[in-house]
């Protein structure tokens, strides 16, 4: 069950294979064993990749307010929850599942082993016969599902931290079930299920713009429609902070997003069972690594040069800017190019950041800037840099781009109309935490009879 996403890696393969088979010092890799390595990348990268929903949710909740913490937190695991029950029953059978040109089929739902691997795993003896059929795929099916899984979450996190400490918790997983079990897999199937932007030739090797710029569409789709947060900004449009209450922590999400993204670019070649598929991996993880530092460095040196100080905050979303605009390209051989792609990302944030906040466009976390400018950036940095062509990548950026942000800004208005999205100025003033969750994440702060569990 191939899916059009590793298609030129298991070419490299059987190129790979040709070689092996044609120097007699070397031995061709068998069957069974490629399937057991390229099933082990698909898990071990997929872990790696649902490690980033710890990495967002520790992120958010230090660029939150005290009073919003628990809750960030609580979307966070919850969405990931969604996530897994809506691509399991509907969403990828609509990514990948008879794709004709704009999606897929509903025939697939409920996903499950094959019948191949259920009739290996019944039988008392593993023989050639069972085996054969099995391996013949490439790798398991289950974790093929799993590792297509954990970035459909990726998505949703990013919709949760810009849209924070203002819209109430039921429309958002109302959002998320749609986002998760819908939207992004329709549009997934225009690449990745060789629909029509595949046909075209459109390049996205890990989801700069399948995965991050779908995020950030629906993030501003939804900040739009909730508007900025009480005491943002004044009636003269001046930018009043409100600062996230734990910066360590965030420090320290960003650093599991930047280890798990190993396993969301390098995972991607989507396979492991070959000298090729190897050599590409430890290639994505080089440039993935690179880009990330080049972010960094870049928005740091341009906070000190344009405020005279230099913002963590900024260096964080510098990294994952990095990261994010290399996640469309990183197969790239010369790595110096990494570094200049993901510097470019870095400069983005600290120039779009503050363009939303003149827009009134209130993004808690800067995910918008992160994910949809530097998504598209890395997107098209495929054809400046990758040999892409440039008119395919700006098809298929404006195509994912209009359906995601028109899709969402609809369901965002219906559910506004509906049962309303934003919470009460009451609430909001209170904090999430008590006002929905009725509890606090740091009570020991709080006042009263909560101090020290008296």
């Amino acid at each position: 069950m191939l899916n059009l996403k590793s298609h030129k890696i298991w070419m490299g393969a059987a190129v790979t294979a040709a070689v092996m088979t044609a120097t007699p010092a070397m031995a061709e890799v068998s069957a069974e064993t490629s399937y057991v390595f390229n099933t082990f990348s698909f898990l071990i990268n997929g872990a790696l990749v649902m490690w980033m929903a710890a990495g967002f949710a520790m992120l958010e909740a230090g660029l939150v307010r005290t009073k919003n913490t628990a809750t960030i937190c609580l979307k966070n695991i919850v969405l990931y929850s969604i996530a897994g029950i809506m691509y399991y029953l509907i969403g990828y059978s609509l990514m990948y599942t008879d794709v004709s040109g704009f999606i897929g089929s509903l025939g697939g739902i409920f996903y499950n082993p094959s019948e191949a691997e259920l009739a290996l795993l019944n039988a008392d003896e593993a023989t050639a016969e069972l085996v054969a059929p099995v391996v013949e795929g490439g790798y398991s099916v289950a974790s093929d599902w799993f590792f297509q899984m954990v970035f459909v979450a990726t998505t949703a996190s990013i919709v949760s931290g810009t849209l924070a400490e203002r819209i109430k918790f039921w429309p958002f997983i109302i959002f998320i079930v749609v986002l998760t079990g819908f939207i992004y897999p329709i549009q997934g199937s225009w690449t990745w299920g060789g629909g029509w932007l595949a046909e075209m030739g459109f390049s996205d090797f890990a989801g700069s713009t399948i995965v991050h710029s779908v995020g950030g569409w629906a993030a501003l789709a939804g900040a739009i429609v909730l508007g900025a947060r009480k005491g943002k900004y004044n009636k003269d449009g001046q930018v009043l902070p409100l600062p996230g209450a734990n910066l360590p922590l965030a420090t320290l999400g960003t650093f599991i997003l930047w280890m798990g993204w190993f396993g969301f670019n390098g995972g991607s070649v989507l396979a492991l069972g070959d000298a090729a598929s190897a050599t590409w991996m430890a290639i994505v993880f080089t440039n993935t690594n690179l880009a990330a530092a080049g972010g960094v460095v870049a928005a740091t040196l341009l906070t000190q040069a344009l405020y005279k100080k230099i913002d963590l905050t900024m260096a964080l979303n510098g990294a994952l800017a990095g990261l994010v605009s290399i996640t469309a390209g990183p197969d790239l051989t010369n790595h110096f190019l990494s570094i200049v792609i993901g510097a470019i990302g870095g400069a983005l944030v600290v120039f779009t950041i503050p363009l939303l906040d003149k827009l009134k466009i209130d993004d808690v976390v800067g995910a918008i800037s992160v994910h949809l400018f530097a998504g598209i950036w890395g997107t098209l940095a495929v054809a400046i840099f990758g040999g892409g062509d440039l008119i395919v990548q700006l098809t298929g950026i404006v195509a994912i781009g209009i359906y995601s942000f028109v899709v969402s800004l609809v369901l965002f208005v219906i559910l506004k109309m509906v049962m309303g999205v934003r919470c009460s100025e009451e609430d909001e003033m209170l904090g999430l935490d008590k006002a929905e969750l009725g509890l606090e994440a740091y009570p020991e702060f709080g006042s009263g009879s909560q101090k020290f569990g008296a």
